[in-house]
């Protein structure tokens, strides 16, 4: 018997392909870490956008930090969310809080109108949102 000598072997060679694979992971590394997840996003007082939002209820806050409901009564930071459970109709799952704060006020104040609303959201299972409302730019 004659033997041929050209056989065909089928082989694949991976180590192009694994350093691919290191440099994408390398790649993916290093670009997680320039990423903040945890930023906030704050809208400025004077804007250009044009987004109307239907608003539920609205929140005042001066620049002396008092803070007004509907209407112009005051009223405490503390009895915030009580006002929102029960300005909020009832079986809505989705209202918006428009915030109008002047451009003044600490983050802090902005800070608890947030949180009213989460605790409300976290209690009542709803997805409720804070809008900040912002004036034209001039």
């Amino acid at each position: 018997m004659i033997k041929s000598q050209n056989q065909i072997k089928i082989e694949t060679s991976s180590s192009s392909m694994s350093d691919l694979v290191f440099l994408l992971l390398i790649f993916f590394m290093i670009t997680s870490t320039l990423i903040s997840p945890n930023a906030v996003k704050l809208l400025l007082p004077e804007s250009n956008s044009k987004t109307m939002a239907k608003e539920s209820v609205t929140v005042y806050i001066d620049e002396n930090h008092n803070f007004y409901v509907e209407n112009d009564i005051p009223i405490v930071p503390s009895e915030l969310e009580t006002y929102l459970r029960t300005s909020i109709a009832a079986g809505e799952t989705e209202a918006c809080i428009v915030l109008r704060a002047d451009k003044t006020v600490p983050v802090q104040d902005v800070v608890q109108v947030i949180d009213a609303v989460n605790s409300i959201n976290a209690t009542g299972g709803t997805k409720h949102k804070v809008i900040l409302a912002t004036s034209p730019k001039k």
